[in-house]
């Protein structure tokens, strides 16, 4: 049975990094990645005990084994995960309701990932839901950035109710992202038809 939660061991934060190698663009045939989505970022195994250790990621879990995450990612491991340095800094800059982000309380979803044959099932939804329902109390909002050719993740990103802020591009690869927001103060409402970028 699909149970939701805190990840709470290592063997949780070694599961969470064994689905993120399965969906990394150069493993996935180029109409699964259009069709299902991918990853972007690989992170090591220090990386997710620091991030673990400032506030757990949110897994599903089919008995003992993770196929499906959501990566906490608080502004304390700033300095600890430079691959998010780049969305630190474009949500700090931010502003939202007349004050930048960095005056707010925000923080970043750092990789989401429903395992193949778990998909369309809900677990997206659930695994977000918790992150609000365990972090709501210290949070205004949850932030993170979608690549420009993941239509999947940013639709379904939109239905939950995130909201598009703002543009990056990444400078080596020229790679664009759609940076998006989810108010838990002022929920937008969700449109499934509209897209999220342009």
């Amino acid at each position: 049975m699909l149970s939701v939660s805190l990840a709470s061991s290592n063997d949780d934060l070694r599961g969470i990094l064994a689905l993120q190698q399965q969906n990394l663009p150069r493993v996935l045939a180029p109409e699964v990645r259009a069709q299902e989505g991918f990853v972007t970022l690989e992170y090591t195994f220090e990386q997710m005990q620091r991030m673990h250790q400032a506030g757990p990621s949110v897994i599903a879990l089919d008995g003992t084994r993770v196929v499906g995450y959501a990566i906490t990612a608080l502004p304390e491991v700033r300095a600890h995960v430079p691959e998010l340095e780049s969305l630190f800094a474009f949500a700090d800059a931010l502003p939202y309701h007349g004050t930048p982000l960095k005056q707010q309380a925000y923080y970043l979803m750092g990789q989401v990932c429903i395992a193949q044959g778990y998909r369309g099932q809900g677990v997206f939804d659930r695994l977000y839901q918790h992150h609000r329902a365990v972090y709501g109390g210290r949070y205004d909002f949850l932030l993170t950035d979608i690549s420009l050719r993941n239509p999947r993740s940013l639709r379904a990103h939109q239905r939950l109710g995130f909201q598009a802020v703002g543009q990056m591009q990444t400078p080596v690869t020229g790679e664009q992202w759609a940076v998006v927001l989810w108010d838990w103060q002022n929920p937008a409402p969700a449109h499934p038809q509209t897209e999220l970028a342009n």
